[in-house]
């Protein structure tokens, strides 16, 4: 996971949300009101899409596992537990059908004592304060509670993430080494091209992680030194990876 900026709703987008909260209310703020009056809102839903496409890492990825499309609107709070929530902007993220349907649905554990969401919501919280990934092996550690749930609840550990990750370590060791090459060349359109694939491919936390490591002392004996110098003039050019708003 990594950090999602989360763009303001529109006014037609507040607007139209707003209407269908109001139907939701007169009609009980039920579970089920809220499933209906979803259902029915596709004008509602088209904004909230296009919204978050304009948000969404790499080539419109899932916020969650960072690997497949993001095919489904999610409630992050479930609407079966907060109805008058169901058209709230800052409810809302992009996922893919595996993360949000297999895995996700309706889990959101919280705090017995404080009620504090225990699941990271990465357009309001920065992943990496709550979750380590070796990136060297493609696995999640918690560092936090929050981290430990969210691991659990978005099945970030499945052994497909893992191989995608790893994967994406080797090819991202392959590019930025290209991209560095290029660049003392003085190749610019070759090394801008390298960089927009860079910041393009799935699992965009695996180059996050390349980064907060090649900031660390002992980033040299952890790295190849051609990765470790590439990685170090690609911090020094600020070439880090952003989500691009479309």
């Amino acid at each position: 996971m990594i950090p999602i900026e989360r763009l303001p709703a529109t006014e037609r987008l507040v607007r139209l949300c707003d209407n269908r909260t109001e139907q939701i209310q007169e009609l009980g703020a039920t579970s089920k009101a809220a499933r209906d009056t979803w259902r029915l809102a596709v004008t509602a839903k088209g904004e909230i899409r296009t919204l978050l496409e304009k948000m969404a890492p790499g080539v419109l990825r899932c916020m969650y596992c960072l690997d497949s499309f993001g095919t489904d609107i999610d409630h992050f709070e479930p609407l079966s537990l907060t109805p008058l929530r169901t058209f709230c902007w800052h409810n809302h993220l992009l996922a893919c059908s595996r993360c949000n349907s297999n895995f996700k649905r309706e889990d959101f554990p919280c705090d017995g004592e404080t009620g504090e969401c225990l699941l990271i919501d990465p357009s309001a919280d920065d992943p990496a304060d709550h979750l380590e990934l070796l990136v060297a092996v493609g696995q999640y550690e918690g560092k936090t509670r929050k981290g430990i749930e969210s691991i659990r609840v978005f099945g970030l550990n499945r052994q497909d993430l893992i191989q995608g990750r790893f994967d994406a370590y080797v090819k991202s060791c392959d590019i930025l080494t290209s991209w560095h090459r290029k660049t003392r060349k003085g190749d610019v359109a070759g090394a801008s091209q390298s960089a927009g694939a860079l910041r393009r491919e799935p699992f965009g936390d695996v180059l996050r992680a390349l980064e907060r490591l090649a900031r660390l002392p002992y980033a040299s004996m952890a790295l190849d030194e051609e990765v470790a110098e590439s990685l170090a003039a690609w911090i020094r050019n600020g070439e880090q990876p952003r989500t691009a708003h479309r």
